[in-house]
């Protein structure tokens, strides 16, 4: 199976093609440090020839909902450094995955009560956890000047150094989903008229930016960047992405990043149109709004040519052991749904590795 054997690239070498994908778990402490289960987490899971972390806010201004970890204090450099030395130990590679809401956010989802703020000032209909609990009505954000665009630029540099110092062996830049860098991208959310904001050149300036900050802190080859082009999720619009995504992925390839991490999409397929252009490692990732990826999927998706690695989220909750089972062609498990976000180890860290049915003996 393809899915099982090595990656390698001039930048480092994969021991299998399957990728964890980011996903929000809300397991924080209240400075958005990650708990002590995060590591647990991570480290059940190093088997994933890459592992891809929750998002993590570059500053507290870009804090999406409560509960949400952070890479912006020391304090979260100690407590992200846990959980790199423990995926290593367990022969493990981790990218932190930087996620700026933007638009997406509350003042009582925030640690420091900010409003949140994006390209424009368009009302986010989504509702995010509080910190006090339950979740808020949605709010308008305010929109973002230009000094705010270029600090929120600096911010990704900023968390992007920390990351590293705490034992991450790079960063993806989340340009995808709804948030920060893809609100910019969007045809909704992006009404601006200045230089960031209506020709498809404007549109890629914000992206650009971040990316170039980014490998300038860290360097191009652990810089990587997660895109989805034409995702309707959380009330997102590109009515025709191809053109727009096809220049940003243009641009964006000539400068040597680690990997472009992407995912298809049921009206446009991104992947099979902008693999040509991308010459560097690609991500698939063929399960963002449909059902969960599977082996079989991953493994056609690596067959037709268009990636090189495929990223599975749900499948690796409740698996803690994805590969092993894949190899071997173990039953998965399934996620207790209901405990997809909580405050504990309990459907979180606490979802067993495979072992077999004990066989009475006669």
């Amino acid at each position: 199976m393809l899915l099982l054997t090595e990656y390698r690239n001039s930048a480092r070498t994969l021991p299998n093609r399957i990728v964890m994908s980011p996903m929000t778990r809300l397991r924080s402490l209240p400075d958005g440090s990650p708990t002590s289960d995060v590591a647990d987490y991570y480290a059940q899971r190093a088997a994933a020839g890459l592992i891809v972390t929750e998002g993590i806010w570059p500053h507290s201004t870009g804090q999406s909902e409560a509960w949400v970890p952070g890479l912006q204090t020391e304090q979260h450099v100690q407590a992200w450094r846990r959980v790199t030395e423990a995926v290593h130990a367990n022969g493990g590679r981790i990218f932190a995955q930087l996620m700026h809401g933007g638009r997406k956010g509350h003042p009582q989802a925030r640690i420091d009560g900010s409003w949140p703020a994006g390209p424009s000032a368009v009302l986010d209909e989504d509702r995010v956890h509080l910190i006090a609990g339950g979740k808020g009505d949605p709010i308008t954000p305010a929109a973002l000047d230009r000094a705010d665009i270029h600090e929120a630029v600096e911010h990704h540099a900023r968390a992007a150094r920390n990351a590293i110092a705490a034992g991450f062996d790079g960063v993806e830049i989340h340009g995808a989903n709804s948030y920060f860098v893809h609100q910019f991208l969007a045809d909704n959310t992006n009404l601006r008229t200045d230089e960031f904001g209506g020709s498809i050149e404007n549109r890629m300036r914000l992206p650009l930016a971040v990316v170039d900050a980014v490998a300038a802190e860290i360097g191009a080859q652990r810089t990587g960047i997660r895109l989805s082009p034409g995702n309707p999720q959380f009330n997102m619009f590109e009515a025709d992405p191809a053109p727009l995504y096809r220049a940003l992925v243009t641009e964006l390839d000539g400068r040597g990043l680690a990997y472009l991490h992407l995912t298809d999409n049921d009206t446009y397929s991104a992947l099979a149109d902008l693999r040509p252009r991308w010459h560097g490692t690609l991500i698939a990732n063929v399960g963002e709004n449909r059902e969960a990826t599977t082996a079989e999927a991953a493994e056609s998706v690596l067959r037709s040519g268009v990636a090189d690695l495929v990223s599975f989220g749900r499948q690796f909750i409740s698996n803690p052991d994805l590969v092993h089972r894949i190899a071997h062609d173990l039953p998965l498990a399934p996620i207790r749904e209901h405990l997809l976000y909580g405050r504990t180890a309990e459907g979180y860290s606490d979802y067993p590795h495979w072992e077999p049915a004990t066989v009475a003996s006669h």
